[in-house]
């Protein structure tokens, strides 16, 4: 009997210290990791244009209003849609006629914590960015002035500016447009199980996902794609130690016969320094925002690692590596909000409203 309860005790306190262990690494690994990130906030607080339930009301409705556009076929959902992770899926979106855009739909969700918007940081923030794809003729196409006509000819639409800018004498003006959606698009987080593990609880990733959160600081990719929302915190240049269309040319369609190369946040500075810099996108719910990088010339996940690990930091990864950084990337993908796939009913457009154009 001594005999039996003393291997009892060996063997409780072995295991014991085989979990100790256990706990003792994973505490390692979540101290590392709140070097580089933090949680998502549950909205992204603007001092300039306060969130209020007034102003993501209207917000939402506008962001899915057709009407905004020259046709009236196309709403911000149409290229950012909400029930697939905030973009349309295709490697530049569609735009008036047919028009294709030149560079891939950003996901909206979390954009409002980045450091700018657009790919090429054009805009400030998700305000001033609400109002550019309207007025931009291979996009929505519309002017400022039909737009707001077109507002204005709704009844519906002027008491819910005159609710969401109170004290405001005539509401109705293209800029509220874009706070409205602005504010509305700050409620847009996706928190994750990622948040969770950030939060203390080890248990929240696999021990493969912690591998590949692990490997994935290791070898560098912490130090562009960091932050609550794990990258749109910077500006880098795509091709840092090999430029980027060498090694994504094989992803290019065969049939294309020449490969576009986008000059990036140069065209907005003019700065020789930013040719070929891009804002560092959020890597939140990548596993849904394909196809990658800003020309959505490469659909595998796994293939985009592979390329940024080579472009970016002059790495050959292994394939375990990438198969561990691609588990731990799937774990950021969040919960889409209840609220953003609740569908607003619009209001009736009357007899004075402009008529699509096309």
């Amino acid at each position: 009997m001594r005999k039996l309860a003393l291997a009892l005790a060996l063997f409780s306190g072995f295991g014991l210290g085989a979990s100790e262990k256990g706990n003792s690494e994973d505490m390692k690994l979540l101290e590392m990791a709140k070097q580089y990130f933090k949680p998502l906030p549950k909205v992204a607080e603007n001092p300039e244009n306060p969130v209020t339930p007034e102003k993501v009301k209207l917000g939402k409705m506008l962001y899915y209003d057709p009407r905004l556009s020259k046709s009236g076929l196309i709403s911000c959902n149409t290229c950012h849609n909400l029930a697939r992770y905030g973009v349309d899926n295709l490697p530049t979106s569609i735009g008036h006629r047919w028009a294709i855009g030149p560079r891939n739909a950003p996901t909206v969700y979390n954009a409002a914590i980045h450091i700018a918007q657009f790919w090429d940081g054009r805009a400030k923030d998700v305000e001033e960015q609400a109002l550019g794809p309207i007025v931009n003729p291979i996009e929505m196409a519309n002017t400022e002035e039909n737009v707001v006509k077109t507002l204005k000819s709704i009844p519906e639409y002027v008491e819910l500016f005159k609710k969401a800018f109170p004290n405001e004498k005539d509401p109705v003006k293209y800029v509220n447009i874009g706070k409205a959606i602005g504010a509305f698009e700050r409620t847009l987080m996706t928190p994750s199980r990622f948040d969770e593990f950030l939060k203390g609880n080890t248990d929240a990733l696999t021990e493969q996902e912690k591998r590949g959160l692990k490997t994935f600081i290791e070898v560098g990719c912490a130090g562009c794609h960091n932050g609550a929302g794990v990258g749109g915190h910077m500006f880098a240049k795509f091709g840092a130690i090999t430029e980027y269309w060498k090694v994504t040319y094989p992803y290019v369609l065969k049939e294309k016969p020449t490969i576009k190369v986008d000059f990036g946040r140069f065209g907005v500075t003019k700065n020789e320094a930013d040719i070929f810099v891009f804002k560092v996108p959020s890597l939140r719910n990548i596993e849904h925002t394909y196809p990658y990088f800003h020309d959505g010339s490469v659909w595998s996940l796994e293939d985009a690692v592979r390329i940024m690990a080579k472009t970016q930091l002059g790495k050959e990864l292994t394939d375990q590596q990438v198969k561990d950084i691609v588990a731990f990337l799937k774990a950021l993908t969040g919960e889409i909000p209840k609220h953003a796939l609740e569908v607003p009913e619009l209001p009736p457009s009357r007899e004075n409203t402009p008529k699509p154009q096309f």
